[in-house]
């Protein structure tokens, strides 16, 4: 076996490119959202309104930034790593070029209304199957490259990349199943209380393993690098590797608190978050302590700056977290913008201040020059930290300030502010100084652009020359170079198992990648499963309510409307049982409720109010000039308007294939109401557009978009017979500890 090798520094070339374009698309779509959420005269419906263009941000920053960089830094060290090139340059460049066009459609997709309206997994379903087919290239890639290594040991950075590879494929399939009406329309095989069970088991853990551990695979590989340093612990990298694996799958329940989610669920949710804290702050202090010796170094080199700042802000995101998973803290975060403020915590400070450290590393070496400008790269740090701090310290106000307003009540017992728009204007100061932070660090981002865009122009002619580099055949575990063979198999296999020993077992382990990686699947399947099967296979843990039916074929058209507009980012349907939400809203919502809502709509954050309860609580008017014009009916509204909606005709033509859908995920249509959905469609909604004359509004709806959108509305909450004038049903023990 010859000893040189020529790595593939093309394909890692093309992927960082890839991630600073899509950074700085997904950043600027960022900004202009942030300024549609309080300057609702930025909306252009119908394609470019905030609720269409918010799960477009998310991907492109998670899935396009982020993934891009994952996939340059996994092959860029995994190579220097093991000693060898990548095992298949033609599945690398499908790998590259079908991601960035996965990116695309899904861009266009998300732009034009058709989401799966679940958090991080909006896609379309058909592109869902493409996303399972380059994660099984990329793996094949990664496997293929370990088997043929020249490296024995296998590095930490490694194992998170296993760690990576394996959770994401069983997130992805598990939360994706789902049953096709179209070639782009699906209903999530989960309803209710399972598909949010589902949902927050995948979403949890997609920052968990999209968004921490490869992270945590480049940190451990760029940061010793970066401040020629070696990682501080080898056993302190063991325990945080092992013990995040197992513990992190467990926590996603805790975003459920207090809804209709079973509370044994939710607290074993929050008692694994809180674990979770110990082995993540393991990780930022192998980090930090890596750097002992390079203060000085860190004073000068910009690229240290970035590393050590995001090593400390996954540190901080990683205590606030499980502090947040608390049942009493998350009663207060909830719902407000503390949430998002800890979300983009972690996503700027760690996820993005990393990959900028990385890209100023690594781009010189890359493209065989020197950094344009180190000044440069220091004011992109400051301007970067500064916009971070005031993007953070706004939410953070802004969320208390919404709680505190939510929950006041008057001496006699009364809301102080019964109407949720006096929340809204209340915080509107704090959005302007998030749009400064935010625009701030896009500021910064374009800095850097500038920056390593002059670096690669200074590249010599000859940089995408492969260079051989020396490495020495595969070592095995149990000879050093030089070394006798023992003279038979007995004292073999004795030398073996000493020398593996005199290194510990878990050098032994990493030399064989097949039980390490099954090893790592059974770490991550326990608390999957535990989770799980009790909520699929125990009927008792949702209780199903007789007077709950499916919807009316126009009410289901009008719920794919409500999610083609985004309408779920901003509004919950989730009555919490806080007396400040029954007295708000009416009753608290129940987990029978929702057996037929696929995928659920319990939301995450409200920027209006909750909704599940609105039915019945206007007449149909209100809702038709609610919707092109949401001022007119309430003052200082910051919704987008939405004028098309009475304009476009209502499509009719897949019904039938969506209620087939609906019947095989379990809702009891029969054949008759399938065979007769259009006259029903068509009675239901002249029955609506009659009332909406008869309140002298518009005429000429029964066949508009608008119509379907009023049937939903206000079919939500009336399945089930409550009162706010009537007694109420028994609260639970958080709404009566704070009522007392």
């Amino acid at each position: 076996m010859s000893n040189t090798v020529r790595y593939d520094d093309r394909t890692p070339r093309l992927f960082f490119l890839a991630a600073i374009v899509w950074a700085v698309v997904g950043m600027l779509v960022g900004v202009l959202a942030a300024a549609m959420l309080f300057r609702p005269e930025l909306n252009l419906a119908p394609y470019f309104t905030f609720g269409r263009l918010r799960p477009l941000h998310t991907n492109a920053v998670i899935f396009a930034f982020v993934g891009n960089m994952i996939f340059g830094g996994t092959y860029h060290s995994m190579q220097r790593l093991l000693k060898t090139r990548l095992f298949s340059d033609t599945l690398s460049k499908i790998h590259f070029w079908g991601w960035q066009l996965l990116i695309a459609a899904g861009a266009v997709a998300l732009v034009a209304g058709h989401t799966q309206a679940k958090e991080y997994a909006e896609l379309p379903w058909i592109l869902d199957v493409v996303i399972a087919v380059l994660w099984v290239t990329f793996a094949v890639n990664f496997f293929g490259t370990i088997a043929i290594r020249r490296e024995k040991h296998l590095y930490v950075a490694i194992w998170f990349y296993i760690a990576t590879i394996v959770a994401v494929a069983i997130l992805h399939i598990g939360n994706s199943a789902a049953i096709p009406y179209s070639w782009i329309g699906s209903y999530s095989a989960y309803a209710g209380v399972k598909d949010a069970l589902m949902q927050w088991w995948y979403g949890h853990n997609a920052v968990a393993f999209f968004l921490t551990t490869p992270y945590l695979g480049l940190m451990y590989y760029y940061l010793p690098k970066a401040a020629e340093r070696p990682v501080f612990s080898y056993r302190l990298s063991i325990m945080h590797f092992w013990s995040l694996v197992f513990v992190y799958i467990w926590a996603g329940p805790h975003h459920l608190h207090y809804t209709a989610l079973p509370e044994w669920a939710s607290t074993v949710g929050m008692l694994f978050s809180l674990v979770l804290w110990m082995p993540s702050w393991g990780g930022m202090v192998n980090g930090l302590l890596t750097l002992r010796g390079a203060w000085d170094k860190l004073r000068e080199d910009p690229v240290l700056k970035f590393l050590v700042v995001a090593v400390t802000y996954y540190g901080m995101s990683t205590f606030e977290g499980p502090m947040m998973s608390i049942k009493s803290v998350n009663a207060v975060s909830h719902y407000t913008d503390w949430t998002i403020g800890h979300v983009h915590a972690g996503t700027l400070g760690w996820n993005s201040f990393l990959s900028f450290g990385i890209l100023y590393w690594v781009v010189p070496r890359l493209w065989k020059t020197k950094l344009f400008s180190k000044p440069l790269a220091t004011v992109h740090f400051w301007i970067g930290t500064i916009g971070l701090i005031l993007y953070q310290v706004s939410l953070w106000v802004a969320g208390i300030t919404q709680w505190a307003m939510w929950r006041a009540f008057e001496p006699d017992g009364r809301l102080v502010y019964p109407d949720f728009i006096e929340t809204v204007i209340r915080i509107v100061p704090m959005y302007w100084v998030r749009l400064i932070g935010g625009t701030l660090f896009f500021g910064g981002l374009l800095i850097m652009v500038y920056n390593l865009v002059k670096t690669m122009r200074s590249a010599p002619a000859d940089y995408a020359v492969e260079p051989e580099v020396n490495a020495p055949p595969l070592v095995s575990d149990f000879s050093a170079p030089g070394a006798t063979t023992p003279a038979n198999t007995y004292d073999h296999a004795f030398y073996r198992f000493q020398h593996a020993m005199r290194h510990g077992f878990h050098r032994i382990l990493e030399g064989r990648v097949v039980l390490f990686t099954v090893l790592t699947a059974l770490a991550l399947s326990v608390g999957s499963l535990v989770e799980a099967l009790p909520m699929f296979l125990d009927k008792d843990n949702v209780k199903t309510i007789a007077s709950v039916k499916p919807y009316t074929p126009l009410e289901l058209l009008g719920r794919d409307i409500y999610l083609r507009e985004g309408c779920y980012n901003c509004h919950s349907q989730m009555v919490r049982p806080f007396l400040h939400e029954t007295e708000r809203y009416g009753e608290y919502s129940k987990g029978g409720e929702f057996v037929y809502d696929h995928p659920f709509q319990w939301g995450s954050k409200r920027t209006g109010p909750d909704l599940h309860r609105v039915g019945g609580k206007y007449p149909s008017l209100w809702h038709v000039r609610h919707m092109p014009d949401p001022r007119s009916t309430t003052p200082g509204s910051v919704m987008p308007r939405y004028p098309h909606l009475l304009k476009d005709p209502l499509d009719t033509s897949e019904i039938g294939a969506k209620l087939r859908a609906m019947r095989t995920v379990g809702v009891p249509y029969t054949d008759g109401e399938i065979e007769t959905a259009k006259a029903s469609i068509d009675g239901q909604a002249h029955r609506i557009a009659a009332e909406v004359e008869a309140q002298q509004g518009p005429t000429g709806l029964a066949d508009r978009e608008i119509t379907a959108l009023t049937a939903y509305l206000q079919r939500l909450g009336t399945d089930i017979s409550w009162k706010k004038t009537q007694e109420q049903a028994p609260l639970p023990a958080a709404a009566a500890a704070e009522a007392r």
